[in-house]
């Protein structure tokens, strides 16, 4: 028997070109699909959410997050992106997680997302067993989450270990068959690769052919720090004719301004992770080197242990930055700006339906529409901090933050409500969290929390 939901008298922001922004109506949805969206739907037989005073949007989409440090939130605040490589990886505190705090880390993480209005994530993970990659897709799945699981291995092996007879490649293979086997769930496969800056350029190749072979969307870190600066890594790709729109860049501040352009006209996605990547040490945020050469970036949050989970954030941070940059460059020259150079229209699109595009998911998710999947989210208007609306775009991007979320569903389900995430025991969850991160720290000899 179908479930039927009437969501009633919404400011409807739908993404969706064709259909705008609806200052008062009403989605219907049946089962997992939006039917109708209009304003004054008499529907019988439905449950009937009162969006009054409510903006309905789509719900984000993260395209780049390491999930799994969740559990280390706040110990990131200071860290420079070589300190945070150190303590994270080589060696450092994530080596030590074991598979059961790898479920605990993306129940967590997952949930958070969950809590901001972020339906759909993009985990970019880093493997260390095949049995670590069981419980971070179980840690997704009992979230409720939709994610892209991207699998990863750090280093330049491709071996799991000294002593361990299975590769890489063995366990994707897997994996795909065991967890991703249908594309019609909420949960797909992409693959997290080291990319020609952190691997050679043979697995570079290796693992590009191994994201295309099993269909799944390849991502990678490119052009950032000291490390990219030179290389002219998307240059080479596009030369061996690799580009194209199943692979989403990540980062890209430092590469050459032409690579942009590559990047645009193979139809490839790039995610920019604005506050980190200023806070830690990768360069300026890429947006408006991709907008001026005909992309459109998607955004994400990137390292959660050195910031909140949320979209709100990456919205300002990318809006202002790119505003500051432009507005600098117009100061110097003893003008002052006239009309901003980015809109807050822009930006929420990057946070929802750009997003969908990068993690090749817009077919279902990013917009509000006939068709698609109901992932969406209602935000308050009556909290002190959103009231009174004029413009609820520039609410959204410029004023809103998690708290004023409340209510997300995924999948026309529902797993937030009047405030609250449903069906989640928040003590069990503490429980967990807290028993890992206190082992990931006890284990991590010469790790101290906060240095």
């Amino acid at each position: 028997m179908s479930t039927r939901r009437l969501i009633k008298n919404g400011c409807v922001l739908t993404m969706d070109s064709s259909l705008g922004t609806l200052r008062k109506a009403d989605i219907l949805i049946e089962d997992s699909l939006i039917v109708t969206i209009q304003a004054d739907l008499d529907v019988s037989d439905s449950e009937v959410i009162d969006a009054t005073d409510m903006i309905v949007m789509p719900g984000f989409v993260d395209t780049h997050r390491h999930v799994w440090e969740s559990l280390l939130r706040t110990i990131g605040a200071d860290w420079s992106l070589p300190v945070y490589l150190q303590n994270i990886y080589y060696g450092g505190i994530g080596s030590r997680m074991r598979p059961v705090d790898s479920y605990a880390a993306n129940l967590l993480g997952a949930l958070e997302a969950l809590n901001a209005g972020v339906t759909t994530v993009l985990d970019w993970t880093m493997i260390y067993s095949p049995d670590h990659a069981d419980e971070l897709i179980r840690g997704l799945r009992d979230s409720g989450v939709r994610a892209v699981f991207a699998y990863g291995v750090s280093g330049e092996t491709e071996y799991w270990s000294r002593d361990s007879q299975k590769t890489f490649p063995d366990d994707v293979y897997r994996v795909k068959r065991e967890h991703f086997a249908s594309d019609d769930q909420l949960l797909t496969m992409g693959l997290a690769i080291r990319g020609p800056e952190f691997s050679s350029w043979e697995a570079t190749l290796r693992e590009i052919g191994l994201a295309r072979e099993l269909d799944a969307l390849c991502s990678m870190h490119v052009g950032f720090g000291s490390w990219g600066a030179d290389d002219r890594s998307v240059e080479k790709l596009y030369k061996a004719g690799l580009l194209g729109p199943d692979l989403n860049m990540v980062h890209a501040n430092t590469m050459g301004f032409d690579e942009y352009k590559l990047l645009a006209d193979a139809g490839a996605s790039l995610s920019v992770t604005p506050e980190v990547e200023m806070m830690m040490g990768h360069g300026y945020p890429a947006t408006g080197y991709f907008l001026e050469n005909g992309g459109t970036p998607a955004l994400g949050v990137d390292v959660v242990t050195s910031t909140g989970g949320d979209m709100f954030t990456q919205m300002k941070f990318a809006l202002q930055a790119e505003r500051a940059r432009v507005n600098q460059d117009i100061l110097a020259s003893k003008n002052m700006p006239g009309e901003l150079n980015l809109q807050a229209g822009q930006v929420l699109h990057f946070a929802t339906s750009a997003g969908a595009r990068a993690l090749r998911l817009d077919h279902k998710i990013g917009t509000l529409a006939p068709g698609k999947e109901a992932d969406l989210i209602l935000i308050r208007t009556t909290d002190l901090n959103m009231f009174p609306v004029s413009d609820p775009v520039g609410a959204v991007v410029q004023f809103a933050n998690p708290g004023n979320v409340d209510s997300v569903f995924v999948a026309g389900r529902p797993v937030k409500r009047y405030g609250k995430l449903l069906n989640v025991d928040l003590n069990h969850v503490r429980k967990l969290a807290n028993e890992s991160r206190e082992h990931l720290l006890a284990s991590s000899a010469g790790t101290k929390e906060g240095t």
